[in-house]
Parts: structure tokens; C-alpha cells; sequence
């Protein structure tokens, strides 16, 4: 099973290159973040045409998590237990934003999330980030709790750079987010949870992440923030990688490149 995870930042725009990607690729399941659309609005029939389903949670023109299955999609579900909401206003109710759906597909849980970005040190977002990160770690430590041998990936865009290396110049993010030490042992603690990054053996020195400003692409100024992480029992399938930075080329591309990994399952 091919499933590849991608931040096409908006669905509607980046429409004819998901299409592409899935067909040049052979995908499985695409899990999509960042697709800045309400349900309705979501193009769910030109993936239907190609002979996927689809399941899609947007709420507004932000954030917004999908999956797109050819292999089945069941008990599909938006938002994970303790996941924390964030309104601007700090006075008023803190609502769940769009940043999580789940389905069965083909056997694998298969987890679509998209981390808050944090914004800046201090930022209320920051301590956000920080407590999403906490809670979905619980909820995926609970489930392994439940049953060791189920086999499920969490995977996405997770704003986080979780070593030096995966920033072209640590200098240029002194006193920035994705790159602080409480990130770091955020995204540490998913992992000492149960889930391994399964993309870093195969695409090892790979950036997933070129801001569109001052031509970060061109410069090969990027970053690795976009994983697959899965539980010991899927882990243990993996028999490849791929980040697929020629997406990230051209008119039209999304700022992140397509992460891609088979399983045998």
C-alpha cells in the first residue's frame, strides 16, 4: 500500500496536481492537509472520476484536513480525544479547528493531521501547538494501549523541524518556532509513544518545506517538517520512501513537496 501525505495548500487550487500525483505515483491513500475549503466546497467528484473516496473536514478557507482512499475508507472520524481549541479573542470559547481526520483504509488507520504553526515564541498559538501535540501523543499512546498490534499512521504537516540538520541554516531560526527544544521533545514524545518516523532512513538530508518568499526553493533553503509516523506493527512493513520534490517545481506549486511510503501490508 502506497500512502503519501501532502499540505497541497488549497485543495481547490492544487486540484489537476493531486489528480496528477495520484495517477503518476499509483497511490493508495492521499492524506491532505491545508486545503483551505469548507466541505461543500471541497472537488470531491473529480477524485470520485479516478476511482477514490474521499472524506474531508473543513470548517472554513483555513486549515482543513482530507483523506482520499481507492482502498476503502471506514469509521471515518474528525478530531481525536483532548484535542484543543484555539479562537483568537483568549476571552472567548476555544473551538476545535479542522486539523485532524481519520480513516480505515485498506487495514491501516490512516491519521491526516496539520499541526498549528505556532506563530511566534509567547504567542498564545504557540502554547496551542504545544497542547495539541500533548494530546494527540495521548491519544495515540491510548490506542496502542488498547491494542499493540494495531497497525495506523499518523502523518502530515507537523510544523516542526526535529533536528538541526532539517533547517538549511539554524541561525536564521534563533528565537523562532519549529525549532525550539519544547517542539522538539513535542514531537519526540509521539514517538516515544509508539510512533516511528518511518520517511528519515529512506530520505535522509531531504527538505519537505520552501517558504514561496525570497525564492527559498531556488537558494535550496527549505526544511523537513512533513512525516509519516507509524505505530511498531505498520513500522515494520515499510519497504520504502520517497519525497517527491519535483512536485514543488512550476506554476502552481504547493509550498510543500508530496511524502510518500509504501507498506507491505
Amino acid at each position: 500500500m502506497r500512502i503519501c501525505v501532502w499540505n497541497v495548500n488549497s485543495a481547490r487550487t492544487r486540484l489537476d496536481r493531486m489528480v496528477g500525483l495520484l495517477q503518476r505515483h499509483d497511490v493508495d491513500v492521499l492524506a491532505v492537509q491545508e486545503t483551505k475549503c469548507r466541505d461543500d466546497q471541497f472537488p470531491t467528484a473529480a477524485f470520485e472520476e479516478a476511482g477514490y473516496e474521499v472524506a474531508h473536514h473543513g470548517l472554513n478557507q483555513w486549515n482543513g484536513v482530507a483523506i482520499i482512499s481507492r482502498v476503502g475508507l471506514d469509521d471515518v472520524v474528525t478530531g481525536f480525544p483532548g484535542q484543543p481549541g484555539f479562537t483568537k479573542d483568549q476571552e472567548l470559547e476555544q473551538l476545535a479547528e479542522a486539523r485532524h481526520i481519520a480513516a480505515t483504509c485498506g487495514g491501516v488507520r490512516v491519521h491526516s493531521v496539520y499541526v498549528p504553526n505556532g506563530r511566534e515564541v509567547g504567542d498564545p498559538h504557540y502554547d496551542y501547538k504545544l497542547r495539541f501535540l500533548e494530546a494527540l501523543r495521548d491519544a495515540g499512546a491510548a490506542a496502542l494501549d488498547d491494542d499493540s498490534s494495531h497497525k495506523a499512521m499518523i502523518g502530515g504537516d507537523f510544523n516542526i523541524a526535529p533536528r538541526d540538520e532539517d533547517v538549511w541554516d539554524m541561525a536564521a531560526f534563533e528565537g523562532k518556532t519549529h525549532v525550539t527544544a519544547p517542539e522538539r521533545a513535542a514531537f519526540e514524545a509521539l514517538q516515544d509513544a509508539g510512533f516511528r518516523d518511518v520517511t528519515r532512513e529512506w530520505t535522509e538530508g531531504q527538505w519537505t518545506y520552501w517558504d514561496y518568499q525570497q525564492l527559498r526553493f531556488q537558494k535550496r533553503q527549505g526544511m523537513r517538517i512533513d512525516f509519516q509516523l507509524a505505530t511498531p506493527a505498520l513500522a515494520k512493513t515499510v519497504t520504502g520512501a520517497y519525497i517527491d520534490r519535483e512536485e514543488r517545481k512550476g506554476k502552481g506549486a504547493s509550498d510543500h513537496a508530496p511524502v510518500l511510503v509504501d507498506y507491505d501490508v
